[in-house]
């Protein structure tokens, strides 16, 4: 197996454990953080399928915007348990 065919497995096992703990974990915020690290993995792999655009839209709105927004809901609410 060519060292970049195991980075691109390796960062799949990262998107499907990050999906896991997001689902799994019972604090919101610790929920929040593994959909931040979904989106920043997902970034990535759209990064080594050579789709720059998709990559950079996903990091910019997935990792970046949609996390400040549930943050500050989470905040809102008064719940950063």
């Amino acid at each position: 197996m060519a060292p970049l065919d195991l980075a691109f497995v390796l960062l799949l096992a990262l998107l499907v454990a990050a999906a896991a703990s997001a689902v799994s974990v019972r604090s919101t915020l610790a929920s929040v953080v593994s959909l931040s690290v979904m989106s920043v993995a997902a970034a990535v792999t759209f990064a080594f399928l050579e789709a720059l655009d998709v990559a950079m839209a996903e990091a910019a709105i997935g990792a970046g915007l949609m996390t400040a927004l549930f943050v500050a809901a989470l905040g809102r609410i008064g719940d950063l348990t």
